[in-house]
């Protein structure tokens, strides 16, 4: 997260971007922040406990939260559809649940990560509509930073040895944080000028497909599931899409 703050902060050096806003609006964005680092812990544990694939198809609950979330801070009405769509994709969670029984601890913190997205996620929909995309990043992850920085600390974790990783581990980090967290995060944000949250969450769910293919070819064995596992996710991908589909074809109606 250090690396992905001080690549947004020579971008905005770079574009000479004021990032000058009211104390009211770096509160908020501050605690939006705070928010997502619990994301990513919940996330990255998820994997930790489990293993890639079961994370994944447990975060792709995001799609039910946020149908239920963006109504209720966009002041708008509740799609009916949209909820029949999340209760399927829970019965698919239940029947995985059912087949995975040991790796239930990795589910909840995917679904937990699942659930932080959303509010993030709705939160960044409102806030963009006033501020920069790229002012809304450094905000939200500098602070993000302070908040795992302190977590860290009165856990007795904040040593020399916590930051004691190989060339090549630094080597990655600093690809993932570049590549894989600053330009999709500022990019994210900015598309939520033009389509909703729920749609951005609905994309997202593509990771879900890619993810488990790259992980299958990588680890093999260790992300080999059950012929259960596969059904419950072919039932919540196909749930996605589908809604994808009828949203299209309604909006053409």
């Amino acid at each position: 997260m250090m690396i992905t703050v001080a690549t947004i902060i020579l971008y905005l050096a770079i574009t000479k971007t004021n990032i000058r806003l009211p104390a009211k609006d770096i509160f908020k964005l501050i605690g939006v922040g705070l928010i997502i680092t619990v994301h990513w812990y919940c996330f990255y544990n998820a994997i930790n406990v489990s293993n890639v694939s079961v994370t994944l198809v447990a975060f792709a609950t995001a799609t039910l939260f946020t149908s239920i979330l963006e109504p209720l801070f966009y002041k708008r009405r509740i799609i009916q559809y949209e909820i029949v769509f999340g209760m399927v994709i829970i019965g698919a969670i239940a029947i995985i649940f059912k087949v995975e029984t040991h790796y239930t601890l990795g589910i909840i913190y995917g679904i937990l990560a699942a659930l932080l997205s959303s509010v993030f996620t709705v939160f960044n929909g409102l806030l963009v509509q006033r501020i920069e995309s790229s002012v809304i990043s450094i905000y939200e992850l500098g602070g993000g930073v302070l908040g795992l920085t302190v977590y860290l600390f009165f856990k007795g974790e904040f040593t020399p040895e916590f930051f004691a990783v190989t060339p090549f581990g630094w080597m990655w980090i600093s690809i993932l944080a570049v590549l894989g967290t600053t330009f999709p995060f500022i990019a994210s944000v900015n598309l939520m000028r033009k389509i909703s949250p729920y749609t951005v969450t609905l994309t997202v769910n593509l990771e879900t497909i890619y993810g488990i293919i790259f992980a299958y070819f990588i680890w093999e064995k260790e992300e080999a599931m059950t012929p259960g596992f596969y059904l419950g996710t072919f039932i919540i991908l196909v749930t996605v899409f589908g809604n994808a589909v009828l949203k299209r074809y309604l909006k053409k109606a």
